[in-house]
């Protein structure tokens, strides 16, 4: 799901800019989460802790997506979108210092192998080392996201090991929705020499890339379901690992549709990164 959220997000971002992605998609994925909470009877979470949690979690949702949906505007999406994904090794990292969960050699090593693929990845090396430098603008949004996606996950678990996932995700994505409306409209009134950007677009908006935008928020709030169940029946850093291998998607659309090639050590990151996550998995 969060691989095909890649997609949609980028085509629709190309044309409407990623700040009305996210508004969008956001609204969209609250709403799926109130019926479903309805459907299922949920109750909201009483204890403060959980409830202040649950709320700052959202908060950086707002800046993770945002910072995402940038990075897939202005791409390439072939590296973006696996650096990005890549935070599932660094919620290993943060697993292991906050939760204390416990990792073998093989399961360590891969960790390193996967941070060496993302750094591969983002960086470009045209004449040696003496002119690295990154891919892209979008490679620093996605860096952004990637910790930030990281620091949510984490944060999340111990609050739906205690609540339950419905409920957590309930006021986590409520708080994610409202910042993300607040945001457009202060872009939209407000002439924000900081905001502004990301109303921008390179291409005409259609009402398509609307739809698009749309489809971005349900197939992003479908993955989300999943993996807050996921969090509330195993450890955090088996879910977020699992949970980061939706780019392959992502890379394969890129390639084919939108003609994009990445180079020699570019494709060398994506398969370390890939390696380091199949071998956290199955170690």
């Amino acid at each position: 799901m969060w691989g095909l959220t890649d997609v949609a997000a980028t085509f629709s971002g190309r044309r409407i800019g990623s700040l009305r992605v996210l508004a969008v998609s956001q609204l969209i994925g609250f709403g799926v989460l109130v019926v479903v909470g309805i459907v299922l009877g949920a109750r909201l979470p009483t204890d403060p802790r959980i409830v202040i949690t649950a709320l700052v979690v959202g908060l950086a949702g707002t800046g993770a997506y945002l910072s995402f949906f940038t990075a897939l505007r202005i791409g390439p999406l072939s590296v973006v979108s696996p650096i990005t994904a890549a935070y599932g090794g660094l919620v290993v990292v943060l697993a292991v210092l906050f939760r204390g969960e416990t990792l073998n050699l093989v399961q360590a090593a891969g960790a390193v192998i996967a941070t060496a693929g993302i750094v591969l990845a983002g960086l470009a090396f045209d004449d040696g080392l003496r002119s690295v430098r990154l891919v892209g603008r979008g490679v620093l949004f996605a860096f952004v996201a990637l910790v930030l996606f990281a620091v949510m996950t984490v944060g999340l678990a111990g609050s739906i090991g205690e609540a339950g996932w419905l409920p957590v995700l309930l006021v986590s994505r409520s708080a994610n929705a409202v910042a993300s409306l607040g945001l457009l409209a202060v872009a939209l009134l407000v002439a924000s020499p900081r905001l502004g950007p990301l109303l921008d677009a390179p291409l005409p908006a259609t009402r398509g890339a609307l739809g698009l935008a749309a489809l971005a928020g349900l197939l992003d709030v479908v993955g989300l379901v999943s993996f807050g169940i996921g969090l509330e029946r195993a450890e955090t850093w088996l879910v977020g690992l699992t949970s980061s291998f939706g780019p392959a998607v992502a890379v394969l659309v890129a390639v084919v549709a939108l003609g994009e090639r990445p180079r020699r050590t570019q494709w060398a990151g994506l398969a370390g990164i890939a390696a380091g996550m199949v071998a956290v998995a199955v170690g």
